[in-house]
């Protein structure tokens, strides 16, 4: 942690994986964290580095996970504030503890992860809306399908296309953004260097 209060050249955009908000679904998961170490965690990051901004994992429906266990993970993802994050409902694995135990509905699961997803697009197209007018350094990885259009990565893992006659991916350019959807970033190329 101490690293990202004095070295730059660290990525300020971490992936920590939660899997859940509530204690008890992280108890059955096997999880060695709580909610509030993870939060504790969080904090210390960003006392470190007040730029280092988080994405994590989600799994919904685990066997066990009621309304209130829910929620809790709700509130994990409205405290932290992700920029982006994954989610899934639970799948059974053979030879698991949690094949053994009574299954959450697949309708359940379905509704809980349809307004997890719902919450964190909300987060993200917020997160993504606040960049627009603003310019963005990013790493070019590659041309897209479409003509004269390149795709590249901001520092925190933003997804952002411009367009282009000419770029070369691996060298650093900055876009400023012009408009977002829930995932990625859209913007006008300002200034292109090669990486030596």
């Amino acid at each position: 942690i101490e690293a990202f209060k004095y070295q730059k050249k660290l990525m300020p955009q971490l992936h920590l994986p939660i899997q859940s908000g509530s204690n008890k679904i992280l108890k059955l998961m096997n999880r060695k964290h709580t909610r509030e170490y993870y939060l504790d965690l969080i904090a210390k990051f960003k006392e470190a580095n007040s730029e280092i901004e988080f994405s994590s994992d989600f799994i919904i429906g685990f066997p066990g996970e009621d309304e209130k266990d829910f929620q809790d993970t709700l509130d994990i993802i409205n405290r932290v504030n992700f920029i982006n994050s994954y989610s899934f409902i639970y799948s059974q694995r053979p030879g698991t503890p949690a094949v053994d135990r009574d299954q959450i509905s697949l309708d359940i699961c379905k509704d809980r992860l349809l307004k997890l997803q719902t919450l964190l697009a909300e987060i993200q197209t917020k997160n993504s809306k606040q960049l627009i007018g603003k310019k963005v350094e990013i790493l070019i990885e590659n041309k897209t399908k479409t003509p004269g259009q390149f795709f590249g990565r901001s520092k925190f893992m933003h997804s952002i296309f411009f367009n282009s006659e000419n770029c070369n991916p691996g060298d650093l350019a900055d876009v400023e953004i012009t408009s977002c959807n829930s995932k990625n970033l859209f913007g006008i190329l300002q200034k292109q260097e090669a990486l030596v």
